[in-house]
Parts: C-alpha cells; structure tokens; sequence
C-alpha cells in the first residue's frame, strides 16, 4: 500500500485568524500584567543640597553673615524641614535619600560632617576647600549623582536646594532621562541667590522665606578672649599632655580610620580640625592659648605624637 495511502485523514485545520487572536489575547494579558505591576510601583524622589549655597544664603537672611564661624546651623532639623516639604510636595512618592555636599580639606569630615552623615536617609559627599574656603568639585558630585540616578530610573523626581549656574548640565542630564528637577532656594533680600540660567532649565521652583529657616540658624555669642590675668602659665610638658589626651579620645570616639586621614598633611591640621583642638584644650587647662605660640605647638606636638604612635 502507498504510504501516503497509509496514513488516516488529517483532523481539521485551526483557522488561521484563531491562533493570531489567541496570540494577541496572551500578549495583551501580559501588558495588562506589567501595567498593574508598574501602576503598584510608588514614585521615587531624591533631595540634593548643596550645603555651601544654604550656609551662605540662610547665615546672610537669617544672621546677617556668610561666616560660618558666626552662626550655628541646625542641619538635622533642617533636612527634617526640606524631606516634610517633599512629602507634601511628592505625596504619592517615596524618598530615596538626602544627598548633602559640602567641602573639607582634603575631604576629611569635620564633627558637624560627621553628625550629618549618621542621619538616617543622608548620604554626605564631600569635595575639597581650597585655601580662600571656596568649595571645590561640589558641583560635579550632584551631576555625577543626579545623572546617574536618573539614568538608572531611580528617580523620578529630584529637589535640588541650591543656585549655582554651573548646575546647569546636571539639570539637563537628568531631564534627558525623563526626571523632573525642581529647584528650592532661600529667600534673598533685595535681590537673587540663584542664577538666572539656572532657573530658567528646571521644571518648578520654591523658595523658603525667613519665618521657614530661623528656627534652624543661632547667632553665635560674641567671644571675649580672656586675658589669663592672675592664671598660672602651664608649662610645655602639661600642654603637651593635653594634645595627647585630645588625640586619645578623638581616636576613641571617632574611629582610627577618619583620623589616620591627617597623618599625610603632618604637621599642619586642618583649620576646623585645629580649631577644635584648640577650643578643647583651652577648656580643659582654663587657659587661653591665644596668642601664645609656643604652648600652641607644644599642644600640637602632643596631638601629632599620640596620632603617629597609634600608626
């Protein structure tokens, strides 16, 4: 027999337009999934301070002063302030983290860096300063972050507290990946603190007046320096002691790694840094050092020495 005789009839064929609409049903069920799943998916922002510009624009408004030395700033209550505005502002968003730049010399933290960085849900990042305390690569860190972020739909939304115009490109990058910046700032009186340009490029922009940042800015009391009339001068050896004491408890309390950061500008100590030591050993002697050249050295010597037999 023929094998193609052989063989039984074949069962009747499946229309052609049958399996091309079972096929478009699956696929539009597996949309109607990724839809739903993405619709469940909250928002996400970012807040990015540039530290520098709300130091300067917060102490002129609210002290009077650029200086930091002459106002303490209440960072923990601030980021507080801008992450409530945000969740007003991004109800239905969730927040990433508070991304806060600032500068230090060779990009060693200070105590109030540090303080900052412990927060929850605050990243610090740190450029340098330079010799006049200008900060230095702040503004590539936001760019480098904010691109990134949302290049990788991290984000979806970012508040950037700040007024430079080179933040400029950052805001544009950002935007060319689908993210929308919003610019915050602090109230300048008589004038702006942001660049034109700047504002021109984000998608909205706020601005935080005088009531919203004094509860976070406390002048600083004017500090007469006492003149030791009728305190006995310590001697080298005893302010020696003192630096090493300092040393101890700094390498206690802030850990050896932080600290081992100084070793390679021996023996000069950043300018915070040097201040605190000074301000601590002066506290602890009931003598002023101002002014007095050698005791200063001999404190330093004991700081340097404590450090250098730990390393």
């Amino acid at each position: 027999m023929d094998q193609d005789h052989a063989q039984g009839p074949a069962g009747p064929a499946e229309p052609a337009g049958d399996g091309l609409a079972a096929r478009l049903d699956e696929t539009n069920e597996l949309l109607r999934r990724m839809l739903a799943e993405v619709a469940k998916t909250p928002s996400t922002h970012a807040i990015f301070v540039d530290a520098g510009y709300v130091y300067a624009a917060v102490g002129r408004l609210v002290a009077g002063t650029e200086d930091r030395r002459s106002f303490d700033l209440d960072a923990e209550g601030l980021i507080e302030a801008f992450i409530d505005t945000a969740r007003t502002i991004f109800a239905d968003s969730r927040l990433l983290r508070v991304y806060w730049y600032d500068g230090a010399r060779r990009r060693i933290h200070t105590a109030e860096q540090q303080a900052v960085a412990e927060l929850p849900d605050v990243k610090v990042r740190l450029g340098n300063l330079n010799a006049n305390n200008q900060q230095k690569g702040v503004d590539s860190l936001i760019r480098t972050d904010l691109e990134s972020l949302a290049r990788h739909r991290a984000i979806s939304d970012a508040a950037l507290v700040g007024g430079d115009e080179d933040l400029v490109p950052a805001v544009e990058a950002a935007q060319g990946y689908g993210a929308r910046v919003h610019l915050w700032g602090i109230e300048a009186l008589g004038g702006r603190n942001q660049a034109e340009p700047l504002l021109w490029e984000v998608d909205s922009q706020r601005v935080f007046d005088l009531e919203f940042c004094k509860p976070y800015v406390t002048r600083r009391a004017l500090v007469v320096e006492p003149d030791n009339e009728g305190v006995p001068r310590p001697g080298r050896e005893d302010v020696r002691f003192v630096g090493a004491r300092i040393a101890a408890t700094w390498l206690a309390t802030r850990g050896p790694e932080q600290l081992a950061g100084l070793l390679p500008g021996h023996p000069y100590l950043p300018g915070a840094v040097d201040q605190e030591l000074l301000t601590e050993a002066e506290a602890l002697l009931h003598y002023s050092l101002r002014g007095q050249a050698d005791l200063r050295r001999a404190l330093r010597d004991g700081f340097w020495n404590h450090l250098q037999g730990q390393f």
